[in-house]
């Protein structure tokens, strides 16, 4: 069969090079296509993955014009996805997007209504969907081991996103200091802070593990560092009918959790009415206390399914197979949870409890 032809747009978010890695590796696909208004930010990986120069393009239009591609990788600054996936929603092709979803539920309306009508979709990915022990946990839940799920506790983050280069090549103290007064990532307007860049993996996820429920209020607090004009450190508190859930973004953890697990530990940790369960960040195994087995003991993790090793083989059998991508990768459950980052950014703001918005 003809492969499918990947055109990555933009490398904003250092997740580009893990994706374009999966791409690489797939034996249906390639990459056809790399834009980046900057042209050096295109040279490493075109240089690792082989890419020849008249697949590289620093003008948005050339590059759409040299395709057909069946998918758009989209990796921009948070702010810019909404207007980039209705660029992208005119050339025919499916558009992924890394995470976050959007800066706003409005911007993310855009984009599910850019794409409406165009017989192609749009797939959120969010790489902890892809970590064994959260799946695992997933099924656990499912299959009632803690009976019914009341509370989701998330803790997540990393030492801050630009010690990590694209495919996450390492980047010194010094490097990051002298960076961060011109990054997106520590931009108000760019949709930086560790709120918008965590706070949406434990909101979807915990969506998923709720069965798509919604909570019914948000409170947000954040922490103000002189001169950085973005958080850090945000913690959510949301209530649902069932209880409380609390979800917890940090950026300048001890370790990264995909190296060494810092401490407080990242990950997930689930409290139903028959059990607990805890699945740290890629780990082997998750802990499991239950009423029938009060003692903490062990589950080995199970593998990822067939066809579903990573995102991009996932979406692309998903495409081939003509089947709606699901889960945390769903828009619909996605603005689900970009209705709880809203809420709990303009908590923070006012320094109130807010209902959900709408």
């Amino acid at each position: 069969m003809a492969k499918f032809r990947i055109v990555g747009i933009s490398f904003d978010h250092m997740h580009m090079g893990d994706l374009l890695r999966m791409v690489h590796e797939h034996p249906d696909a390639e990459i056809a296509g790399l834009y980046d208004p900057d042209g050096s930010k295109l040279e490493n990986a075109a240089a690792k993955f082989g890419v020849p120069a008249e697949r590289l393009f620093t003008d948005f239009d050339s590059c759409l014009a040299a395709g057909p591609y069946e998918m758009a990788i989209l990796c921009s600054a948070t702010a810019e996805h909404a207007a980039m996936t209705e660029r992208l929603a005119a050339h025919d092709l499916h558009v992924f997007v890394e995470k976050p979803f959007a800066a706003s539920v409005g911007d993310a309306q855009r984009m599910m209504a850019a794409m409406e009508g165009t017989g192609k979709q749009l797939v959120i990915n969010w790489p902890l969907r892809w970590v064994e022990s959260h799946l695992t946990a997933k099924r656990l839940i499912d299959e009632g081991m803690i009976g019914d799920l009341i509370e989701v506790h998330f803790y997540d983050g990393n030492r801050g996103p630009l010690y990590h280069l694209s495919d996450k090549v390492e980047v010194s103290l010094e490097e990051v200091e002298r960076k961060k007064p011109t990054s997106w990532w520590y931009k108000k307007s760019s949709g930086g802070g560790a709120l918008l860049d965590y706070l949406g993996y434990g909101a979807t996820l915990g969506t998923w593990y709720m069965g798509g429920e919604a909570p019914l209020e948000v409170t947000c607090t954040v922490d103000q560092t002189p001169d950085i004009e973005v958080d850090q450190h945000a913690i959510a508190v949301c209530r649902y009918a069932r209880g409380l859930s609390k979800m917890e973004t940090r950026w300048g953890t001890f370790t990264d959790p995909w190296t060494i697990q810092p401490q407080p530990t990242c990950g997930f940790t689930f409290v139903g009415t028959e059990g607990t369960i805890a699945s740290p960040d890629y780990a082997s195994e998750v802990t499991v206390q239950t009423r029938a087995q009060p003692d903490v003991h062990t589950i080995r993790v199970d593998p990822l399914p067939e066809g579903e090793s990573n995102a991009i083989e996932y979406a692309l059998s998903c495409i081939a197979n003509g089947k709606p991508v699901e889960g945390p990768l769903d828009p619909a459950l996605c603005l689900t949870a970009q209705r709880i980052v809203d809420t709990a950014v303009q908590s923070a703001a006012e320094k109130r409890t807010l209902d959900l918005v709408p």
